[in-house]
């Protein structure tokens, strides 16, 4: 059974994400989707076992409401509610129901909102251990049929996660890229990135992958340009510092794909 933990707060934005993770597992067996909330704790001396019983009980049947509202006839989806701090209840059931993949809504459309959203989206990736894909607002699921994975071609067989990065392959079997954007290629490779082609290649081979190395003197709009061209359907990222993820979320990039495209984003842990 793969478990696919989609956050929950109540927000249009978080209501879609669990929308799109219910399309994503329509045709792949044995998925139980969960939706989590986390409601804070109130440390009243006034406040009686009851009301704090009361809490969870309407946590519980606001997402029933958004689970009739989305299950589409299925019986896959079950709903969760914790009383606690979000970030650490949300990494203690990860880690202590065996989640396969986190499934997260971001917003925000202003500098300042989009700067406080991607640090809580980054926090969420950093203290957990499982893939979190981020899906945009409004995006809606179109199919994963194609996907890219970013990579910095940089000691590839010590710092890629394989194992995460194939089991996610392994579930939705989608055609892999894997891309390179650095302001140093021309027409011929270095002896260097040749090296770590080969790494990446022994590694992944079995997903029969087709290799781009972009010359781009802007990281992000290479990337831009490149999920435009090929039709991309998600972006696969490692968030480690100065990684693809860590740029995105910074203000000079407020125009770029996790807030104004509909491209999910699945950061692997490392």
């Amino acid at each position: 059974m793969k478990k696919f933990l989609v956050p929950i707060d109540f927000s249009d934005t978080s209501i879609n994400a669990a929308k799109y993770a219910v399309t994503l597992t329509e045709g792949i067996p044995d998925v139980n989707i969960i939706l989590y909330h986390v409601y804070s704790r109130i440390s009243l001396a006034t406040l009686t076992s009851k009301e704090e019983g009361s809490r969870q009980l309407v946590s519980e049947a606001e997402l029933k409401v958004i689970k009739s509202q989305i299950s589409k006839g299925t019986e896959n989806i079950s709903c969760v509610a914790e009383e606690g701090s979000f970030i650490e209840n949300i990494s203690d059931y990860v880690m202590g129901n065996f989640i396969d993949l986190v499934v997260m809504g971001i917003t925000g459309s202003s500098r300042i909102t989009q700067v406080f959203m991607g640090t809580n989206t980054l926090n969420v990736i950093r203290h957990i251990n499982c893939p979190v894909m981020i899906i945009p607002p409004e995006a809606h699921f179109t199919g994963l049929k194609k996907v890219v994975f970013t990579s910095d071609f940089k000691d590839v067989a010590r710092t890629t996660p394989f194992i995460p990065l194939k089991k996610i392959l392994d579930i939705f079997k989608p055609k892999l890229d894997i891309l390179n954007v650095d302001s140093e290629h021309y027409v011929e490779l270095t002896d260097e990135f040749k090296i770590e082609r080969d790494a990446m290649e022994d590694k992944l081979g079995e997903y029969q992958p087709e290799f781009s190395f972009l010359r781009a003197f802007d990281f992000l709009d290479g990337i831009n340009q490149y999920v435009e061209a090929k039709n991309i359907d998600a972006i696969i990222t490692v968030p480690r510092k100065h990684s693809f993820l860590s740029q995105l979320f910074k203000t000079s990039h407020t125009k770029k794909l996790a807030y104004h495209s509909h491209l999910p984003i699945i950061a692997i842990p490392f």
